[in-house]
């Protein structure tokens, strides 16, 4: 373990292409989706984080790049927080490898600020097996994309308290330098109705910056990060927008069992 130098990939060709063309042309279709809307971005706030689905390009690709393109030019670190959906254990694990691969190349790790986070907070740990992990991996093609020569972190987290994530994130964004992802969906394979209202749930608790409101049945997978992230959206005084709302309906006319998608912008 102490020596594989490259995260191992767990669902290229599966949930986004493997392929740098094909890949580059889902990005220039979303792209061009917002051009067609005149969808244009909220020049009044400065992203310090984003919140993005990690469902399969075809479902969330287009509620994901929407949110990359807050990326501010001026960051050399992007930190990916997501939630394990294999593998149940205590605590966060932090990717230790050397590089992180992706269909346009490769990233690199900073596995100094890396070990720092382990070497700061008891609950931070490297464990191998649970970064094969789709919550987070699907994060990356987009961050290649729009920064190609950033360095990146990845958390993935299981059980754990989310106010432990929120000082590990509460600490990241003191230095300007860093910028946070925190992947989520939102409600699973509910009737279209049903997973509005619960998304409803969600977005009205990220607008409002209002942590109890999460817990009247907002059924994100990702919701301990997400809670984590509006903790410090509070305590930074942070502005909160939501830039798009979806469901896998959107992308095929299945309105029996549907799965739901948000990207939000943080940031001053």
């Amino acid at each position: 373990m102490k020596n594989k130098k490259i995260r191992e990939l767990a669902v290229s060709g599966q949930f986004y292409p493997s392929c740098s063309d094909e890949l580059n042309r889902y990005i220039e279709h979303f792209d061009n989706i917002l051009k067609s809307n005149n969808i244009l971005l909220d020049n009044s706030i400065k992203g310090r984080a984003i919140i993005a689905p990690h469902a399969g390009y075809v479902y969330s690709g287009f509620t994901a790049n929407l949110a990359y393109k807050y990326i501010p030019k001026d960051i050399k670190n992007i930190v990916v927080i997501g939630p394990s959906h294999k593998f149940g254990f205590d605590g966060a694990s932090v990717a230790l490898y050397d590089k992180y691969p992706t269909p346009l190349g490769n990233l690199t790790i900073n596995k100094e600020l890396s070990k720092q986070l382990i070497d700061n907070y008891p609950f931070l740990n490297f464990k191998d097996e649970v970064h094969c992990e789709h919550s987070t991996e699907v994060q990356f093609p987009f961050i290649k994309h729009y920064k190609n020569d950033i360095k990146v972190v990845e958390i993935v987290y299981s059980s754990i308290d989310f106010h432990n994530i929120s000082d590990v994130i509460y600490s990241l964004l003191l230095d300007e330098n860093n910028f946070v992802v925190i992947s989520t969906d939102l409600s699973h394979f509910y009737p279209l109705d049903k997973a509005n209202q619960l998304d409803s749930i969600c977005l009205d608790a990220i607008i409002n910056k209002d942590l109890k409101e999460f817990d009247n049945g907002c059924e994100a997978c990702g919701i301990i990060g997400v809670k984590a992230m509006i903790e410090v959206s509070n305590r930074l005084n942070y502005k909160v927008k939501v830039l798009d709302y979806r469901t896998s309906a959107d992308a095929i006319e299945d309105t029996n069992s549907v799965v739901g998608y948000t990207s939000v912008v943080l940031g001053i």
